[in-house]
């Protein structure tokens, strides 16, 4: 029998050759499953056997909900100052660079105007990846804005929040900007105008303590963080431990805190049913 040795190194063939997917092909579920992202994707980011619910930006929520994606996008021009020259490890105007280049925003708040199944709609949505989704002054001021914009076409307004509080480089800046974005709600209640608050993962802080929780119809998305103080810092305080799911959304539906919940596979129908409800 011949017997048959390789000598020269570096032979690729088909079974050798490794082939490399590309950076954000794949997904890896909480639960250890591995799925295509383009199957996210096209399942509104909601993973298909597990119904996880992935964090995603404005842009995503706007090509959810607006018809065709079509939507006139409103004050994109707007861009956080920096009233205080705060620095603390890095200066503030790095901070706000740095989000700017990483994000592709200008900041944590996106605002449009289109159409859901052929009724107008303003929607503000907030996004995570710049800086934490935090409120500042230029934050407050275009959801302000938005508001401005509904009453002007006498639709609903929609507020996706998503954030991690108030932004501490701003300091009384930012808290302003609660008392401000209530005081235009109430502007959109005496146009007898419907507020829908969409309260997403995570909503914390001075957002929830504010716009997030005012809405006519306060609407959680499945396993959403809502919270004023985060679970270790109540648990810290109380000294005590809490309970399964606490501040979870499903936890603050048993309890009254909101209306209901909405897979976000199903928003766009479920968010026309309730703007009819409020036309009729």
């Amino acid at each position: 029998m011949a017997w048959f040795k390789r000598k020269d190194k570096g032979v690729v063939t088909p079974t050798t050759e490794k082939k490399e997917a590309p950076d954000g092909y794949w997904y890896k579920t909480p639960g250890g499953e591995i799925i295509e992202t383009k199957a996210l994707k096209d399942n509104s980011y909601v993973t298909p056997n597990e119904g996880f619910h992935t964090r995603i930006g404005s842009a995503d929520y706007f090509e959810i909900i607006f018809d065709d994606n079509k939507y006139q996008e409103l004050d994109n021009d707007l861009e956080s100052g920096d009233p205080l020259s705060f620095e603390d490890t890095k200066k503030y105007t790095d901070r706000i660079a740095s989000a700017q280049k990483k994000s592709n925003l200008k900041d944590a708040v996106s605002t449009g105007y289109g159409k859901i199944n052929g009724e107008p709609l303003v929607v503000a949505a907030m996004d995570f990846a710049f800086i934490g989704g935090s409120m500042g002054s230029v934050v407050g001021e275009k959801i302000a804005r938005a508001i401005d914009k509904a009453i002007e076409k006498k639709c609903p307004f929609m507020m996706i929040s998503k954030s991690g509080g108030a932004r501490m480089m701003e300091a009384g800046f930012s808290l302003m900007q609660m008392a401000k974005t209530s005081a235009k709600l109430t502007k959109l209640s005496e146009a007898k105008l419907p507020y829908i608050s969409y309260l997403t993962d995570p909503t914390t802080g001075g957002i929830t303590a504010s716009f997030a929780m005012l809405g006519d119809i306060n609407i959680g998305e499945p396993g959403a963080l809502i919270a004023f103080a985060g679970p270790r810092v109540v648990k810290e305080t109380i000294g005590k431990d809490l309970p399964e799911g606490f501040q979870r959304a499903e936890f603050l539906l048993e309890h009254g805190f909101l209306d209901f919940i909405i897979d976000r596979r199903e928003l766009k129908e479920k968010l026309s049913l309730v703007i009819k409800m409020f036309k009729n």
